[in-house]
């Protein structure tokens, strides 16, 4: 949750997809199902060129396909998972271009927020 009161704090953020956050539409029904609300966020940067800046300039956080590991790892699904996916196809999925996926890991907190901040300024 920390990361996601982060991410949505950001300026270069423009959306965060997480339950967890009060905001969410389906928060209530997430809170009434799960004990917590996980580690996998999805947000939206301003641009594609903002999301592949935030890919590159990342040093704690693992560029991945896959997100199912014990440490942070980070998906850019436009240029990544769902490249060969056409545009159009892609965006009526929710998978736009600037959209970005973090699986939160064991990492210190302050660590990821740092990292992430680091790579978004």
């Amino acid at each position: 949750e920390k990361v996601a009161d982060f991410l949505e704090e950001h300026p270069s953020i423009a959306k965060v997809y997480y339950p967890g956050l009060k905001d969410h539409p389906q928060h209530a029904l997430a809170k009434s199902q799960m004990r917590g609300f996980g580690g996998m966020i999805a947000f939206e940067m301003h641009s594609y060129d903002e999301a592949e800046a935030l890919m590159r300039n990342l040093k704690l956080c693992t560029l991945a396909v896959s997100l199912g590991c014990v440490e942070t790892l980070i998906q850019h699904p436009a240029s990544m998972t769902h490249a060969a996916v056409p545009k159009e196809k892609r965006e009526s999925l929710g998978l736009t271009d600037e959209l970005v996926r973090i699986s939160v890991g064991i990492e210190d907190i302050d660590d990821i927020k740092s990292d992430l901040s680091q790579a978004l300024d």
